[in-house]
């Protein structure tokens, strides 16, 4: 193209690189570390996650302040991902992730974890599952009694989502706190009075 005054446009060349939605969204542990970072600073809830206990075994010192930690195992299996203390009651609950949009596949959760949540709630704890449906932008609070029931009545290796949608809480979306899922244990420990 020519402009008016005669000089003629520069033509540059520019290397594109492909778009990728990689990490353009949180996850939903830190949604929910976010959440619970909100409740501690509100004095409404103390719910921590639960750190992986490992075992270092060997350590790299390339200088007194930059130890680097070059193997390491896990010392017992992990029990849930969250657990802390909301209105006198203890809370327990594990966070799973799923891309699939008909079912949660229960190879996702072991077993220790399933007996775990069942103990909690057998002395009188609130346990729960949180899953999200991120293909779906669904993300649901199933309790450990409805997580059972399932178990019990049913040979399926996946809980379809029909179910989440039948049987347990749909946690909108919020902005602060991102994942609200106190306002479902509210109505769970209303349920208990």
């Amino acid at each position: 193209m020519n402009y008016p005054n005669g000089l003629k446009k520069k033509t540059t060349t520019m290397q594109t690189t492909p778009v990728t939605h990689k990490n353009r969204g949180m996850n939903l542990e830190d949604e929910l570390n976010q959440s619970n970072e909100y409740y501690r600073e509100i004095d409404k809830a103390y719910i921590y996650k639960k750190p992986t206990p490992i075992k270092i075994t060997k350590v790299d010192y390339p200088s007194r302040d930059k130890a680097v930690i070059k193997e390491a195992f896990f010392t017992v299996p992990s029990t849930t991902d969250y657990n802390g203390l909301y209105k006198g009651y203890y809370i327990d609950f594990e966070a799973k992730e799923s891309k699939s949009t008909t079912a949660f596949a229960l190879s996702n959760i072991h077993p220790h974890q399933i007996k775990h949540l069942q103990n909690i709630e057998k002395h009188n704890g609130i346990s729960f599952l949180i899953v999200r449906f991120t293909t779906l932008n669904e993300t649901y609070l199933l309790t450990t009694q409805k997580f059972s029931v399932f178990l019990n009545n049913s040979e399926r290796k996946s809980i379809p989502i029909e179910f989440f949608r039948e049987n347990a809480y749909l946690i909108k979306d919020g902005y602060n706190p991102r994942v609200d899922y106190l306002k479902i244990v509210d109505e769970l420990i209303g349920g208990r009075k």
